[in-house]
């Protein structure tokens, strides 16, 4: 179940089967729904890759169960196959953050390339919601008089500086400091700014 896959999820056995075909003949890892109300039910916060929706199946259609799994905080990227006329709808999906949109009848080797481009985008996400769920960890892990001290190397400080600031020896300064740099896993200040920095883009 952890392993990543496109999951396709389509009322239409002959479309299903034909997806599934397509995607493990090109060596990409694909598993099937019958419809989105099952996908819904079997989906956890484990599943890795991609969602590949057709718009309209009876029952639940593939616009409500991307939102259903949206309002669940599932960050998976979504891809609709869509006919002619269910352009509007995709496109409105694509408002709320889905990731793309596919007409049909289909290219096979463009939607097998959208796929692919959807998984990376997944795995990628994931590993930066790692490295900040670590780096959080990290951060987590120091004491009160390390903040202090990182704050000031953060600023540009020199260790003379920080310790009359703080009232304490300069060895002390650098006993905090070499202790910072381990905890957050760096060997310079100039990294540590960088890693931080990297953790926290600025907000458009």
């Amino acid at each position: 179940m952890n392993t990543p896959a496109v999951h396709i999820v389509d009322d239409d056995d002959a479309i299903r089967d034909a997806l599934l075909w397509l995607f493990q003949s090109r060596g990409v890892n694909a598993r099937a729904w019958n419809s989105a109300e099952s996908m819904l039910a079997a989906c956890t916060d484990a599943m890795r890759g991609c969602l590949l929706l057709d718009v309209r199946m009876p029952g639940m259609s593939g616009p409500e169960l991307f939102d259903r799994l949206a309002g669940r905080g599932c960050a998976m990227p979504v891809i609709f196959l869509t006919g002619h006329g269910d352009v509007p709808l995709a496109v409105a999906a694509l408002k709320k953050g889905a990731c793309d949109f596919i007409e049909k009848p289909f290219n096979d080797n463009e939607l097998v390339d959208r796929v692919i481009e959807a998984l990376a985008l997944d795995a990628s996400r994931r590993a930066a919601r790692e490295s900040e769920a670590g780096l959080a960890a990290r951060l987590a892990s120091l004491t009160a008089r390390e903040r202090e001290v990182m704050e000031r190397v953060l600023a540009g400080k020199y260790n003379k500086v920080i310790a009359d600031e703080l009232g304490i020896a300069m060895r002390t300064v650098e006993v905090h400091r070499s202790r910072i740099f381990e905890k957050l896993g760096v060997r310079s200040a100039v990294e540590l700014t960088q890693r931080l920095h990297r953790a926290s883009p600025p907000r458009a």
